[in-house]
């Protein structure tokens, strides 16, 4: 019976075997696989599409992370700390919602500084220098009632964050040494500069990734021993958790003022000139930014290298056994040296220097869409995994300490309350560590400054400034007052003076942020040019026509595509901007009728 049914399958099979040819080799079946090897060859798959995405995430995440470690820096410095540990001390877990809306808002403003960068090329203060500067009518009116304020107001914030980031760092310092005097301090916190000067540039054309590193530790510093610290502290989660939802405590008259104090802190206008900055970085192909931070090497850079050289070979010159003359190449050395770091260099401006924003072009389509969302990814991981996670550990470690469950604490806390008492309470190794977080803090943030100040003084004068140079001035700004209020006034005095500097931030904030949303808002600035792909079946001759066009017929094959913000942003950021508005008006009038929650 079996020889029977196979031979009717070879002859039911005959004439397919016929229709076999060289030309037509039969088609050969795959073996059928048993369960064990078809379950085997699934996960044999599956891993392999696993490793070749969790490649492409590291790849991707190797090259793109930095940009938003580096400005999550700005907020959370010394000021935020003072704001946060007042608003727990006072109001316990209830203004956690004040924490996350800030942060949201300064994921919109921040997500929009780095989309402004990476499209245009350009950041926010030479976009407003080319917006203002050579105006067709009215120039000087333009430059000294527009241009030259909004400058003022970019270097008064600046000097604000760094004198808040002072006075945190010297305050830090005092309490990890009680010895220590806090002139003495304010001198040790200024040696960050050095810091920059080991480095390259980092605000040129390719990233400098030991100085992203760098950030990327201290701000490791301190929220590892932030979570250390609320660890052993006694805090009550699930009231800390229904801190997030907006509850009415919010509307109460003194905690209206302190939400006011955190949202100011929070949003910093200096790390919007810092984001737009270094998203203009190629962080894609070496070769590419290699070219491109050859062409960004300003006049300053060019004569430090110029002078390097002529010290080199002033040093390599004859007679070297005359003791005089070496004395004279190391003292020629030292004045080069010091001529280069403690000098304005005046960039000039070439002759093809667009005028206005319709003279110049935007960077290649292919540039933005490399960099654009994974540069506005990494902003806001960055800014609700760090920025905001560590304001609301600092709000959750004072309503632990300090509030008592339903009067507060009688009076706010200020960084000094906090250490003592933790360490009463908690031990001196809880105490040691929030010194050390602080002080991580604000030496971060005061690099972060530093660099804002340059890319401000270069945006909108176009003046080269060093780092040491830009420390300098800065640091003798803040230098001052807070010298005179701390002999004059103590401790109470330096926390009422980190308030302040806060105030004026939160002042200047949106005469920063307006022309950050009318740019982005902008089609004519924010489009770039898409070359359009030629069709698959086009002929020779008509490829030849095309390859003879004139060349506004060549533009015809150009599609610009838009990346300003759509409706729906630009309606929620300009309703933020309102908010600010009506914050800073509530907080100057709170002030001049003494109100202060």
């Amino acid at each position: 019976m079996q020889e029977t049914t196979s031979d009717l399958e070879l002859a039911a099979r005959e004439p397919e075997r016929q229709d076999v040819t060289l030309d037509n080799p039969p088609a050969v079946a795959p073996p059928a696989l048993l369960p064990q090897q078809a379950q085997k060859g699934g996960c044999a798959a599956w891993w392999h599409h696993t490793k070749k995405y969790a490649w492409i995430v590291v790849r991707h995440t190797t090259k793109h992370t930095g940009v938003g470690i580096v400005c999550a820096v700005a907020y959370f410095d010394p000021g935020n700390w003072g704001v946060d540990l007042q608003a727990g001390s006072e109001y316990g877990y209830k203004l956690l919602f004040v924490v996350l809306l800030a942060g949201i808002f300064a994921i919109v403003f921040q997500t929009q500084a780095s989309r402004l960068g990476c499209v245009t090329g350009m950041d926010l203060a030479s976009h407003c220098r080319l917006l203002l500067y050579d105006r067709p009518k009215h120039r000087l009116l333009w430059r000294w009632l527009a241009l030259y304020p909004l400058y003022a107001l970019a270097e008064i914030a600046i000097v604000s964050t760094d004198l808040a980031e002072l006075l945190g760092s010297a305050i830090a310092l005092c309490l990890l040494f009680p010895k220590l005097p806090l002139w003495a301090g304010v001198l040790i916190t200024a040696s960050d500069v050095l810091f920059l000067l080991a480095l390259r540039d980092p605000i040129r054309g390719q990233p400098v990734r030991l100085f992203e590193l760098s950030i990327a530790i201290l701000v490791s510093v301190v929220l590892i021993c932030m979570a250390i610290i609320i660890s052993k502290a006694r805090v009550h989660w699930e009231d800390a958790f229904d801190g997030f939802l907006p509850s009415k405590t919010l509307f109460q008259s003194g905690a209206l003022y302190t939400s006011i104090g955190i949202i100011g802190a929070t949003v910093m206008p200096h790390s919007l000139f810092l984001g737009s900055a270094l998203a203009t970085q190629d962080r894609m192909s070496i070769r590419e930014a290699t070219s491109m931070a050859d062409a960004l090497i300003t006049v300053d850079s060019t004569d430090s290298m110029v002078s390097e050289t002529t010290t080199l070979s002033d040093s390599r010159a004859p007679s070297p056994q005359s003791a005089k003359h070496d004395m004279r190449c190391c003292f020629r050395s030292f004045a080069a040296a010091a001529r280069r770091h403690l000098r304005l260099v005046q960039i000039d401006g070439h002759p093809d220097e667009p005028k206005s924003h319709a003279e110049r072009e935007n960077n290649p389509y292919y540039f933005v869409r490399a960099h654009l969302y994974h540069g506005i990814v990494d902003m806001v991981i960055s800014l609700l995994g760090l920025a905001v996670v560590i304001n609301a550990l600092i709000l959750i470690l004072s309503s632990a300490v300090f509030f008592d469950g339903r009067n507060g604490s009688r009076t706010p806390a200020s960084l000094f309350d906090a250490y003592a008492l933790l360490q009463d309470e908690l031990g001196k190794g809880i105490a040691i560590m929030f010194a050390l977080a602080l002080l991580a803090s604000g030496q971060s943030a005061s690099i972060i400054a530093t660099l804002a100040g340059q890319i401000v003084s270069e945006g909108f004068i176009r003046w080269k400034v060093s780092p040491i140079m830009r420390r300098f001035l800065t640091r003798c700004l803040g230098l001052i007052p807070a010298l005179l209020v701390a002999a004059a006034a103590g401790r109470p005095g330096i926390d009422t003076l980190l308030v302040a500097s806060q105030v004026v931030l939160s002042i200047v904030l949106p005469f920063i942020v307006f022309p950050l949303l009318w740019f982005t808002s902008s089609k004519s600035i924010m489009s770039v040019k898409k070359p359009l792909e030629r069709v698959a079946s086009q002929d020779t001759s008509t490829q030849g026509a095309l390859s003879t066009q004139d060349p506004m017929s060549v533009e015809a094959q150009v599609a610009m595509v838009d990346f300003s913000n759509g409706k729906v942003m630009v309606v929620v950021s300009y309703a933020i901007w309102l908010v600010i508005v009506i914050a800073n008006v509530y907080a100057i009038v709170g002030l001049a009728m003494g109100e202060g929650g």
